[in-house]
């Protein structure tokens, strides 16, 4: 959620009952604005909060005028201090989906995962036990990412591409009408298209390329993993996922007033696939 509009977002996705304290709220306002001076982001959203077991982490997000260049992320333990996260790599999703379990809430806490490692001495060659260290800072980063990836959206329409390839806020999008708002092929994952480069020219002829450049929810698998639903009279819709539960999204019909949060414990719902 964008963090000029934060009070407002906040309400409209108190709903799933994710809120903030008054004394949170007030210093989000005002540090927020200072990453986005200090930093010179374009935009500032506030991503959410992870709850740990100790102190929850505080996640905002700083992006550039290209909407979908790669997003800096930050994390805060107060509202306050703000420190910036490293780039997210493949090499750090491996190495952290060995750890499950609630986050402490220390950045500097290591876990320790026992893993077997082969040793060759001679012609012989023998398993050995070894200790991997992975800090949770690290975890951070990849839970965050592996969210983004599969959760974060947006609504049809919300962003255009220009004929030069970068990728802008729409200022023209008033939202959604409301029979549109209600189906899944009107929101957008918030990411670089994953999906899209695998359709044929057939399927492609029918979209319009400087809105639809991105892949779409309706097709997202374990298909039925979307809850959507409209709140006070049909002015609000909302989109929970129950992939990654925590992530609410919210879009008033007919205005410009859409955002997402997550609150929650930062652990995938592995056995949703048997839920269904």
């Amino acid at each position: 959620m964008d963090a000029e509009s934060l009070l407002l977002s906040l309400e409209l996705a108190s709903g799933s009952g994710q809120g903030l304290s008054p004394d949170r709220r007030a210093s989000l306002l005002t540090s927020l604005t200072l990453v986005k001076r200090d930093y010179r982001y374009n935009r500032v959203l506030f991503w959410g909060r992870i709850l740990g077991v100790v102190a929850d982490y505080y996640i905002a997000q700083g992006l550039s005028e290209n909407q979908l260049a790669p997003r800096k992320t930050l994390y805060s333990l107060n509202c306050v201090e703000w420190s910036l996260l490293p780039p997210a790599t493949e090499e750090m999703a491996a190495q952290t989906a060995v750890v499950k379990g609630r986050f402490m809430g220390d950045p500097s806490h290591e876990y320790e995962h026992t893993e077997l490692q082969k040793v060759n001495e001679g012609d012989k060659a023998f398993e050995e036990e070894v200790v991997v260290q992975i800090k949770e800072e690290t975890r951070l980063v990849s839970v965050i990412d592996q969210i983004d990836k599969a959760v974060a959206i947006i609504p049809r329409g919300a962003l255009f591409k220009t004929p030069f390839g970068p990728i802008h806020v729409n200022r023209t999008f008033e939202g959604l009408p409301l029979s549109e708002a209600k189906k899944l092929s009107s929101y957008f994952h918030f990411r670089e298209p994953v999906e899209l480069r695998n359709k044929t020219l057939l399927e492609k002829a029918s979209l319009d390329p400087s809105l639809d450049f991105m892949d779409s929810l309706e097709h997202d698998i374990p298909k039925g993993s979307w809850s959507v639903q409209m709140e006070r009279g049909n002015a609000l819709v909302v989109l929970r996922s129950l992939l990654w539960p925590g992530l609410t999204f919210y879009h008033t019909p007919n205005t410009k007033s859409y955002g997402y949060i997550y609150v929650g414990t930062g652990e995938k719902n592995i056995d949703l696939p048997f839920m269904l």
